[in-house]
């Protein structure tokens, strides 16, 4: 092999036009055999990311092959929360993308930061309950170092998130976690409750009434509740409108 790539003129960690290496590459189409030959060079670069700034960790995370994502974490030089140009880290990708077992396999490095957002402050166990993926959130909320209530840059929680969405099965999931907050609202002042109500995510807005925390009547920015207030009509201020008849004038 050494003498392929000598004759070749090439190195290991050679780039191409999207400055992508051969790792890259491999890590990136699940070729776990490859992996394992390249790691096993001595002068590989196991961190060295493309144009998009995606290491070969990130690459294989974002398409969920599991057997390259072990075969990288087993490396002490593999960076596992750096982020792509959009700010978006290895971890995130895999939640967002609902892959339980390259989440499981982050989550088992000691430098994972599990709370790392997003370009839109969307951490992780946002984007996993965002999208509705409930092997996900159960990982992540099994671990005490994970904030159920971290809003996006919209100031939206996970549960917003989920009870926007319809995803009852995760809101029940964040409503039985210890110290959430059930009616926290998000930058237009609407509660997980009212981001349900105006989707008409009727078992969603079941699951939040039956606590008793959830307050229905607060009001967003637009003063509007989960519970829409009926205008009451001030007596003998309005008249019967008379019909009009072309050509004809109609004195009142």
């Amino acid at each position: 092999m050494t003498g392929v790539l000598n004759t070749a003129g090439c190195g290991i960690n050679q780039q191409d036009c999207l400055d992508s290496t051969p790792l890259s590459w491999a890590a990136q189409n699940g070729h776990e055999g490859v992996v394992k030959l390249l790691l096993g060079w001595e002068d590989v670069d196991a961190n060295r990311p493309d144009k998009y700034n995606q290491t070969p960790l990130l690459c294989a995370a974002a398409e969920g092959h599991e057997g390259v994502v072990k075969l990288l974490l087993g490396r002490e030089d593999v960076d596992p929360n750096r982020p792509d140009r959009h700010d978006q880290s290895p971890l995130l990708w895999a939640a967002v993308r609902g892959y339980e077992g390259v989440v499981k396999l982050l989550l088992g490095r000691e430098d994972v930061d599990p709370n790392r957002p997003g370009e839109n402050d969307r951490t992780p166990f946002g984007c996993a309950a965002g999208n509705g993926h409930e092997g996900v959130v159960r990982l992540l909320l099994g671990r005490e170092d994970v904030d159920p209530n971290c809003p996006d840059e919209n100031d939206r929680t996970p549960l917003g998130c989920a009870a926007l969405e319809g995803h009852e099965v995760v809101v029940k999931l964040l409503l039985g976690r210890e110290g959430i907050d059930p009616n926290r609202p998000d930058e237009n002042d609407r509660t997980p409750l009212g981001c349900a109500a105006v989707e008409g995510h009727q078992k969603v807005v079941k699951l939040l009434l039956e606590r008793e925390d959830v307050d229905p009547n607060l009001p967003d920015k637009h003063d509007r509740t989960s519970v829409p207030k009926r205008p009451v009509r001030p007596v003998g201020t309005y008249r019967t409108p008379v019909p009009s008849v072309p050509g004809v004038c109609l004195k009142l």
